[in-house]
Formats: C-alpha cells, structure tokens, sequence
C-alpha cells in the first residue's frame, strides 16, 4: 500500500485521514479524532489508534502531513516517518472543494474560532480572516451561563428552547408587523428580549444562535467581497441538526447556498491529506 496520512492538531482535538493511493484513484480512508489536552500525546494517540483500527503497518506509509495550531510541536519524524507541515488555510480551502465537488466558495472552518477562505480550483485559497467566535465561545458561555461544557449535551439541551424568548427579531420592533425591506424573522439583537421566564433550553437555543449568526454573517460577507454564492461549512460544529436548521434560513434570507458536505468535520484534515 501507499498511504499518506494527514493529521490536524487543533486546539481541542487531532484529527487523522489517510488516502490509499496505490489504485488508479485515491481512496479515502476513514478518518477519526481523538481529545487531548497535550498536542503530543493527542498525535501519538490518534495516529495510533488509525493505524491499529485500519490494520496498518509503518511500511504501508508513504508520507505524513500535518497542520493546525500543534503541528509546530511536530519537531522530528513521527516514527522515522517523513513529515512535512501544510498550511491550515490551503488544507481548508482544498478539503472544503473536495468534499462538495466545487471549484469555487467559500470555505469556513468553524472550530474553537472561525476561519473563512476563499478556495478555487487551481491552488487559490486566500485567507480572509475569521473571528474568535466559535465552537470555544459556545461551550465557555454556555458553561457559565448554564454549568454545561459538552457541545453534545448543549446542543441536546436547547432542541426545545423556544429562541423568541430570548432574541429580539424584526417583527418585535416593525409597526405592524410589516417591514418590506428586511425578513421578520431576521434577529436584530441576540440577547436583547430575554424574558424572565426564560428556561435553560431557551437560554441555550440563543447561544447557539448567536454563534452561528455571528460565523451566518460573516461569510455572507465573504461570499459578496468575492463575488460568489456557495458557501462551505466545515468544522465540528457543521455536523449538528441545528447547525442545518440555522444556516438553512440564513440561505433563504441573504440568497446564499450554505453547504454541509458528508465528513465536513474532518474537512481541514483532509486537504492536508490531499496536499
């Protein structure tokens, strides 16, 4: 076998892939992720587990590649292995394409903070910036404000919250309820009708809102600097049912296509991969 492996070191987990390339096409091989707070053991680990669960052995090896925040703390050859550092943004970019089949958008990662690249194919990926808001705001708020760290359990949390009871929207402040220039269902302040008999779940619907309200806007932004439409979501917070809900309206809104593709999680790792 020919195997090259692409392993993203994030802030809160390592990702791993890897692609067979010793057939007429690449083929992927399942990708996982493992938690840990040392960026080395969480690179050992991972790459451990991946090569014991494919029944991989070092000679089926070609290459390794590598990006994230801990990819700097890869100083040697991971087990005589060669290693080469990818730029996160390019992995980005090219993994984002990949999975959707584009050859053009803009791709975001949304991790502990959000990043935006404007990808097309041929080798462009442009970063455009990005914000600290993210999967890290998410689950810091919703500690304090709820005693939950879990993306998982505070996402389970706010499936019932009832978000009117906690966002101020444009039907709130239009006369009438009728306002021909702006959607009424459109927040126009996160936070800013919180009622006193606001319960945990709506307290966590609305932080989960304002997250991906926050990352909606901002590659709507992007996608109009560069002149297209498609918008690719990536990252550990694209694979939930309320990230599908929320960026669905935001398409319907701002005329937009925001996309989810199959293994969006593990987009960054593998355009590493394909690097």
């Amino acid at each position: 076998m020919k195997v090259v492996i692409g392993i993203d070191v994030g802030g809160s987990t390592t990702k791993i892939v890897g692609f067979d390339n010793s057939g007429d096409e690449k083929r992927l091989i399942s990708p996982l992720f493992v938690r840990a707070t040392d960026p080395i053991t969480s690179i050992y680990g991972a790459f451990g587990k991946f090569m014991d669960m494919n029944n991989l052995f070092l000679s089926d090896i070609e290459q390794v590649l590598t990006t994230g925040v801990g990819a700097s703390y890869i100083t040697k050859p991971i087990y005589s292995l060669p290693c080469r550092t990818v730029s996160e943004f390019e992995s980005i970019g090219r993994g984002g394409l990949f999975l959707s089949g584009l050859d053009e958008a803009i791709v975001v990662s949304m991790g502990t903070g959000t990043a935006l690249v404007y990808a097309k194919k041929g080798g462009v990926y442009d970063y455009l910036g990005g914000t600290g808001v993210g999967g890290g705001t998410l689950t810091g708020l919703a500690k304090i404000m709820l005693g939950l760290d879990n993306v998982d359990h505070i996402f389970d949390v706010a499936k019932d919250g009832d978000i009117s009871k906690i966002d101020l929207k444009i039907r709130d402040i239009t006369h009438g309820g009728q306002n021909k220039r702006l959607p009424l269902d459109m927040t126009a302040a996160n936070f800013g009708k919180v009622s006193d008999i606001a319960s945990k779940k709506d307290v966590a619907c609305g932080i989960i809102n304002m997250v991906f309200e926050i990352i909606g806007m901002m590659s709507i932004f992007a996608a109009r600097s560069r002149n297209v439409k498609d918008i690719i979501l990536t990252g550990n917070l694209s694979v939930s049912d309320k990230a599908r809900e929320e960026f669905a309206k935001l398409s319907s809104m701002f005329g937009v296509n925001f996309i989810i593709p199959d293994n969006s999680q593990f987009a960054t790792v593998i355009g590493t991969a394909l690097a």
